[in-house]
């Protein structure tokens, strides 16, 4: 049976859970990966209230739904920024970011996410979606010069944040899938050996793979998923679309999504340069079963029109492996 579809629900947190699940529903997702924002998710209040998860998952059921991962980018984004500033504030609950204090809210982060995990599995869910936050990121020119003792550092901090993280992660069997994404400590190709190398590789930690934050940066999404085979947890699918015509940059120029003078924008699934099929029959090849999941990012295109496309899309590219060679109908058995 192919893998299963999901919506990813950050990007529409702005409505009630239950008219997401409707809508998901509506368009023939088979699931959600429900992000920790909005009404979605609770983490304080999957821990503290005894039914809630139990009504979340009647929710679920009463429209066909089903869910296999939790995602919380937001707060995982704390564990190792620096700065701390109002970017954060605007994204976390209150209850994380406190009075500001900088470590006050990557402690109360940390501790989220260990939350996290301990509810996921109350969950009967096994993998987390999220950022990790970078200390080392604000470098990413290298200039004025940085030393590598300035990077080495970076790293070593990600670890002793994320280490105990991940021990609860183990002590509750859920898996942590760090989505690669400009910002974080794991960006592209190589930093993201280096934060598998700084944890030592251990099981717990594990990658979200999504395209779009590949693709304008000319790295090999397909080459990423064969490289990384055994550390690729999940899946969110989301497209990007290039326009580096010479006058528009790799880098945004600080403009606005949809500006037509960025040189890409992030776009609904189908509409960019991602080569999906080829991508799910990579997928296919490292044997991952997971789900596919929609994330809708498109400045340029209303959501509901691009939510309702996509699944279809992806639907009519994801398909089984076969279960026996082409040529086999070729060998002659007779004597």
């Amino acid at each position: 049976m192919s893998r299963p579809i999901t919506l990813f629900t950050g990007q529409w947190a702005d409505l009630p859970f239950e008219e997401v699940c409707g809508l998901a529903a509506e368009w023939g997702y088979d699931g959600l990966e429900i992000a920790c924002s909005g009404d979605h998710f609770q983490v304080d209040r999957a821990l503290a209230e005894s039914d809630y998860i139990d009504r979340k998952r009647e929710l679920l059921d009463s429209h066909g739904l089903r869910v296999w991962a939790i995602s919380n980018h937001l707060v995982g984004q704390a564990v190792c920024d620096d700065p701390i500033d109002d970017r954060h504030r605007n994204i976390l609950p209150a209850r994380i970011w406190g009075e500001g204090d900088p470590e006050g809210v990557r402690e109360r982060a940390a501790a989220e996410l260990a939350d996290t995990a301990r509810a996921a599995a109350r969950f009967g869910v096994d993998t987390v979606v999220g950022f990790t936050g970078s200390k080392i990121w604000k470098y990413v020119a290298m200039f004025p010069p940085v030393s590598q003792e300035v990077i080495d550092d970076g790293y070593a901090d990600f670890a002793r944040r994320w280490n105990p993280i991940l021990d609860v992660f183990d002590e509750v069997g859920v898996r942590f899938a760090h989505e690669v994404h400009p910002s974080e400590i794991a960006y592209d190709y190589w930093t993201t050996k280096r934060a598998l190398e700084a944890v030592g590789n251990r099981p717990a930690f594990g990658l979200n793979w999504d395209p779009s934050h590949f693709v304008w940066q000319d790295l090999d999404p397909v080459g990423f998923i064969l490289d990384f085979a055994d550390r690729i947890y999940h899946v969110d699918c989301k497209d990007t679309k290039k326009r580096l015509d010479g006058r528009n940059g790799r880098l945004g120029s600080h403009l606005a999504w949809a500006d037509p003078r960025r040189g890409w924008d992030f776009v609904s699934t189908g509409h960019g340069d991602v080569d999906w099929e080829i991508a799910f029959r990579a997928l296919n090849s490292i044997g991952y079963a997971g789900p596919i999941s929609v994330e809708w990012e498109d400045a340029g295109m209303d959501r509901l029109r691009g939510a309702a496309e996509a699944v279809t899309y992806i639907r009519n590219l994801i398909f089984d492996k076969p279960t026996a060679a082409f040529d086999a109908a070729f060998s002659n058995q007779e004597g």
